[in-house]
This record gives structure tokens, sequence and C-alpha cells, in this order.
């Protein structure tokens, strides 16, 4: 068994690992809260929507905006006020605040409910909601923890604060009556615990309809601050209110690079695991691209970490990726297939191939995104996520008199990996090349992650050209098994395989080309590593 790094809770891992021995085998696989009802965009979910919207601090006498003059504002309705009662729930540690992220039930209002809160980008939020429910008040409904669970874990969720909203809101319409955007004013009262001192303000809250105009938000802001508005000091009316309430002060940002590397990565994880519970074009491929990065950084400076080549949290990181590689592969194969067999004449394609390989492929996803959804709601799981958080908590040893610095030696080391696989690649024979370019292609993977981590952007880009390269050949030799398999099942069903041959040769002559092109990449790297060294 790997040997833990200190720390790694060993038996309790290894319990649940041992409880889900099929999960990880190659083989199986805004800124922004709001509170307007402007602005609902929806995806494939009906309680999912983008919310566009910016927050404004107001005192108790300033008069609110006009909106005369603008030409895409015809008139302004008022609307019914509303008394909105919101309660916040999160663990004991805040975890959710500190992403930006909120979790509330809100009664009042023309959308009462749950509402989970997700930052998306620049003023905007994605809300995904679910009804009150017959439930007790403090049921968390399944299906919004489940979004968060990488965060969350199985730690408990628990009201943490609570937030009472006297609600006037005007809509900006255009001249055919097209709502454009809301104007909300705010008379807040808010108490962050069921003891704590209570709070009150004004804000303003301006959110655009869904598919609005960024521009027009922009035009719109500006008779705000023109009234006397401020921007908000503060994301959320929530992240008003604990901040006001705490006293804790907020970790700064690892001083190491490569701390600092494995920090924002860990926390680019969490927000890919968010996007692969929603299945989310692509996202599988980042989460394990993330995964990956994750270890390679790990390995590149495994001393300042603590932890040595056998430490379990390596194996672990390497057996996700693996889970989340079995619907990433036959993503891969839908596309590339998809791609390959609309670009032949179609007198070329013979016999059911696109339902083997394309149909074929696609099933093959939903069933390695199921098991990945599985393995991602484990125990072991969440015991990963503990433990990289402890990894990007612990202070990197420092630099003793007369040690170099870290980081032309870390490169230096990642880069000597890639010399020796090379070297290794050159003599090997031929039924063992495809293996040993891959073994280059992750020794250029880990020196790209190292060599970004640690400034050095040109080592950095050719790395990455060499890793592409040899990625195409690999998926190449991925492709060619996977057509011989589907190919001889053919021919045992009697069925025409002229097309699994043809697409066979095509995926023979992209692995040749990236083979001729990687020499003059390799030198282009060991000349760009020379003069950052």
């Amino acid at each position: 068994m790997p040997r833990p790094c200190s720390g790694a809770p060993a038996s309790l891992f290894t319990s649940v690992w041992h409880s889900v021995p099929r999960l990880f085998t190659i083989g199986d696989a805004a800124r922004r809260d709001t509170a307007c009802t402007m602005g609902k965009s929806t995806d494939r979910a009906a309680s999912r929507h983008l919310e566009v919207e910016r927050k404004f601090d107001v005192v108790e006498s300033t008069v609110s905006p006009s909106f005369d003059g603008l030409s895409a504002v015809s008139r302004v309705e008022r609307s019914p006020s509303h008394q909105l009662d919101a309660v916040y729930f999160d663990t004991p540690g805040r975890d959710l605040a500190a992403r930006r992220v909120t979790l509330r039930r809100r009664t009042g209002g023309p959308d009462a409910g749950w509402h989970l809160k997700l930052p998306a980008g620049p003023d905007a939020r994605t809300e995904v909601r679910e009804p009150l429910g017959d439930t007790d008040e403090g049921d968390v409904p399944e299906a919004l923890r489940d979004v968060v669970l990488a965060i969350v874990r199985d730690r408990p969720l628990a009201p943490g604060a609570r937030i009472s909203t006297s609600r006037t809101v005007d809509v900006l319409r255009a001249a055919d009556g097209t709502p454009l955007a809301e104007f909300c004013d705010d008379q807040v009262t808010a108490q962050a615990d069921p003891d704590g001192p209570e709070q009150q303000w004004r804000e303003w809250e301006l959110e655009l309809a869904a598919g609005g105009d960024r521009d027009l938000l922009d035009r719109l802001s500006n008779r705000l601050l023109d009234a006397g508005a401020e921007p908000a000091g503060h994301g959320s009316k929530l992240a008003r209110v604990l901040d006001t309430a705490s006293d804790v002060e907020k970790p700064a940002p690892p001083d190491d690079p490569i701390h600092r590397a494995v920090a924002e990565q860990v926390e680019e994880l969490l927000a890919w695991d968010r996007a692969v519970r929603a299945d989310v074009y692509d996202s599988v491929h980042q989460m394990r691209v993330t995964t990956r990065k994750i270890r390679s950084l790990l390995q590149s400076s495994e001393d300042a970490f603590g932890i040595s080549d056998d430490a379990w949290i390596l194996d672990e990181l390497r057996q996700l990726a693996a889970v989340l590689g079995v619907a990433r592969d036959a993503e891969v194969l839908a596309e590339r297939y998809e791609r390959a067999l609309g670009e032949l004449p179609k007198d070329l394609i013979r016999g059911p191939v696109w339902d083997r390989l394309v149909d074929g492929a696609k099933r093959q996803y939903a069933s390695g995104l199921r098991r990945s959804l599985i393995a991602m709601r484990s125990q072991r799981y969440f015991r990963l996520l503990d433990a990289l958080e402890g990894l990007v908590a612990t202070e990197p040893p420092p630099t003793q008199p007369g040690e170099e610095d870290r980081g032309p030696t870390t490169l230096d080391s990642a880069y000597k990996k890639v010399r020796k696989a090379a070297k290794a690649a050159a003599d090997v024979e031929a039924a063992h090349r495809d293996e040993a370019l891959h073994r280059i292609r992750k020794g250029a993977k880990r020196l790209r992650y190292t060599a970004a981590a640690t400034g050095a952007d040109d080592v950095s880009a050719r790395a990455k050209a060499i890793q592409s390269l040899l990625g195409d050949h690999q998926d190449s030799v991925v492709s060619r098994t996977h057509l011989s398999a589907h190919a001889e099942t053919a021919y045992a069903a009697g069925e025409d395989t002229f097309t699994y041959g043809l697409l066979y040769q095509l995926e023979d002559e992209l692995a040749r080309r990236s083979r001729e092109q990687l020499k003059a990449a390799l030198k282009q790297l060991d000349k760009s590593v020379r003069k950052e060294l």
C-alpha cells in the first residue's frame, strides 16, 4: 500500500477505497449574489438560470435615480413591493462563503424557494433553484447539495445568517414592452448569528433581463452613480453581513510559486467538479487535466510538500484521472469519428460504422460519466480533497544557507526527465515506440506545469507544443486500437470492414506526421531551457 503523507487519514482512506473497489480502475470510468427576479436565462434544466447584475451602496437620504433620456428605455413601471425573508446555509467553517457561493431558503416574492448561487464571471451568477417543498426548513435539497458536494463534502449544512429585505422594484421596458432590466431599492435587516448584532442598511440592485445588453447595464449604472450611489463594497448581502460579523483574517496566498500554483489548481478542480456534475461540454476533460496538473506540480516539488514518490495522494490523483479518463476517451473518440466520417465521401462509408463508432462512443461516455459521478460522491474522494487542501496549507520549508533557489532547480530536474525519456525513445524497438513516446509526453506535461508555475513562460510554451504533438499521437494510438477491435466485431457479424481500414490508415498517417515533427520540437525546448537556466 502507498505510504501516506504526513497527517493523512490512511486507515479511513484505505477502508473507503476497499468499499468501492471498481470505481478507480482504468477499465471501468459570477461575483454577485442577486435577489431581483429579472434576467433568468435558462439552460437545459428548468431550475438553472443566469443572472447579470450590479449592486450599489446608498444612504437613506439618496433619491432614486432617473432613467429619463435613455433611448433604450421607453417607460418605467413600479411593481408591487415585496417582503423577502432568507435563511443562508453553510458549513461550520463557512466553506461556501469562502468561495463566493451562497445557499439560501427564501420566502416571499415571486421566486420563493431554495436558491444556490455560483460565480459565473463578471457581474454574473448562475442560480440553481429548488421549490420549498414540504420538507423541514433545515433540510437542504439533495439536488442542491450535490452541486457543491466537492466544497461541503460530508460536513453538515446549517443556518448561518438571516436576511430580511423590504424591496421596491421598477421594471425598465423598451418601446415594444419588452423588459430590459429591473431596478431594486432594498431596505435590509440582517443577522449573522442568532445572538449576533442586527445590521441594517439600504442598497440598490440593477439586474439585466435575460439576454440583456451589457452596454445598457453600463449606461444604467451611470445613472445610479449620478444619483449618489457607490459600487457596493461586497459582492452580496451575505458577504456584507459575514464580513462585518467576522474578525478572522483571511489567509494570504502562498509565497512559494509551486504552492501557489497548486492552491490555484485545487480551486480549479472544485470549479470543474461542479461543471462535471452539470454535464457541461468538455468539463470531464478539464477536470482530468486539472487533476493531472496538480499531480505533476506535486511531483516536481515533493520536498516542499513533505511527500515522496510513493505518497498515497499522488496515487489517488492518478487513479481519479483514470476514472475520468473513461468518459474523456469516449468523448474524444466520438468527436474524432464523427468528424472523420463527416469528411469521407458517402460511398466510402460502408455498413453500420456510425452506430458502432460514434453512437457507441457516446454510450460509453454516458456510462463513464455515471461512474465518475459515483466516485465523486464517495468518502474516498472527499478525503482526497481534504488532503489536497491540507498540502496547500502546509508551509514550505525555508531555504537553507547555501541552497540554490528552488525555481531553476525544479525546472532543471523536470527537463532532465524529458531528455532522458527522449533519449530512451530514440533507441527503442518499434514494438515499444508508442509507450516510449507517451513517456516523453508525460515528462513534457510535468515540465510545462512546473515552468508555468515558476514564470518560465517560453519553456512552458515549448513543453506544451510537445505535449500537444504527442497527445495527437497518443489519441491516434488509442483510436487505432479501438478501430481494430470494432473491425473484428464487425467482421464476425458479416459486415463490410472497408471503412474501418480506411480510418485506421488515416490515424496511422497522423501518428507518423507527429513523430516527424518531434525532433525539431525537442530542439526548440532544449534552447528554451538553456536560456532559462
